[in-house]
């Protein structure tokens, strides 16, 4: 009953979102998810064109970005909720967050100066850059993950969750795209057909960018002010929201995390190594950055229009659709691998997985007590992002070393070139999500 309460006071506790809102939560959205997206694709790139790492380095960084991005937001999360303030925390981790990216643009240099044996830099180069990107993570997290998410809590309610998370969840593939044309610019094509990028520019555009952000969130963001927390202590109030009390004071809440947290699983097998797929000469070559582009357009567009549908079909009917979407672009992309069949895949994927996102967060957001909305997105991120990340790309990185068939039919390729099996693994996961969808039904038939 608790969660009915909850639900409905909260429809009449928020305000509108203004204009000015609007414009703050699409700037932040925007330039946070692009320059996740250059750690997400381009530090993989990145760290493999300059320094020769292997796909169990890129699932060691990506694990150790995971780690250090869930117990800064979980963390800095609590103390938002505490001091009754985001702004301060978005504002200044986005800062900073913009002169970590820059930093990036020094590591080979500092590499090839502290080890002049090659064998030596490259490896330096691969452990600095899984530093740096930590260091990166942290500020990235402080602002984006753990203080604007919650103000962006904080300021919606259920009549609008869903429109809002339509443009946010879209964020990321608009991003991408943005980043990507962007990178074009960048791009060199070796006489193999293989495809690398300015990486040090790269790097000092967008942390640039990041930074020019920062500065207009300072001047447009208004604080959301939350309720005061209810825990006495700030590590108590942490544990606390692992703890089997709250589960049962927000058993919806945890039965979605859990949904969510499948998904993002299925999601982590394949995603870290999708770019890098693409690239592969026998797959589209140079040509990636042409298929991916008009698939993101459609897949964000889709995204943005579905949202306003999750707010009147509700959380259980509006999944159904991404879910089906999702492992039917998987097992295209499993199995095909002309340009048309790639694109193919890549849209129904690609249209899951937003949608998808899309309807777990709006729920998520739905069933968040109003005064514990920053320690929250610590448990978000532990049940989202650090579990996903810490499981999903290490069963890529197993299917692809085990297997180096590409395209399903057995060709083979180096212990480390990415499988296309890594699509199919994904979708057998997200399968697992059906029980979790079924016990959320099951609690609010219950309690109603």
């Amino acid at each position: 009953m608790a969660d009915k309460t909850r639900r409905t006071a909260s429809r009449a506790t928020n305000p509108t979102v203004s204009r000015t809102t609007w414009l703050v939560i699409v700037l932040l959205a925007f330039v946070g998810q692009v320059a996740w997206a250059v750690e997400n694709n381009f530090l993989n790139l990145f760290v493999q064109d300059s320094f020769g790492a292997s796909l169990q380095d890129v699932a060691l960084m990506v694990s150790a970005s995971a780690l250090t991005a869930t117990l800064t937001t979980l963390f800095v999360g609590a103390w938002s909720d505490r001091v009754r303030r985001r702004k301060v925390f978005v504002v200044a981790g986005a800062a900073l967050w913009g002169v970590s990216i820059i930093g990036f643009a020094s590591i080979q240099g500092i590499s090839d100066t502290l080890s002049p044996d090659a064998t030596q830099a490259a490896r330096m180069g691969v452990t600095l850059t899984i530093v740096f990107d930590c260091v990166m993570t942290f500020f990235g997290s402080l602002s984006n993950d753990a203080a604007f998410n919650a103000w962006l809590t904080d300021v919606t309610d259920e009549t609008n969750r869903g429109r809002v998370e339509g443009v946010n969840s879209a964020m990321p593939l608009i991003a991408m795209l943005a980043v990507f044309g962007g990178a074009m610019a960048l791009m060199h094509v070796g006489d193999d057909g293989t495809v690398t990028y300015d990486y040090p520019a790269l790097f000092v555009t967008v942390g640039v960018l990041v930074g020019a952000a920062a500065v207009v969130a300072g001047i447009l963001m208004r604080d959301s002010h939350p309720a005061s927390s209810v825990e006495q202590g700030w590590l108590r109030g942490v544990a606390r929201n692992f703890s089997p009390v709250a589960m049962r004071e927000n058993p919806v809440l945890y039965l979605v995390l859990l949904g969510y947290c499948i998904f993002s699983t299925a999601l982590q097998v394949f995603m870290p190594y999708y770019v890098l797929y693409l690239r592969l000469p026998y797959v589209l070559g140079e040509d990636y950055v042409f298929v991916m582009a008009p698939g993101i357009v459609i897949a964000a567009v889709f995204t943005i229009f579905y949202g306003r549908r999750l707010d009147k079909l509700g959380f259980e009917r509006a999944v159904r659709l991404p879910l089906v979407l999702f492992v039917a672009g998987c097992l295209a992309l499993t199995l095909l691998t002309s340009v048309a069949g790639v694109f193919v895949g890549s849209v129904l994927m690609l249209c899951g997985y937003l949608g998808a996102v899309a309807c777990f967060a709006a729920e998520v957001r739905n069933n968040t007590p109003a005064d514990r909305a920053g320690v929250l997105q610590g448990v978000r991120m532990f049940m989202v992002v650090l579990v996903p990340m810490l499981v999903g790309p290490w069963i890529g990185s197993a299917v692809s070393s085990g297997s180096g068939a590409i395209g399903g039919f057995g060709v083979v390729g180096d212990g480390f070139t990415p499988s296309s099996l890594i699509f199919l693994a994904g979708a057998l996961v997200s399968l697992a999500v059906v029980p979790t969808l079924v016990a959320v039904r099951r609690r609010r038939h219950a309690v109603e």
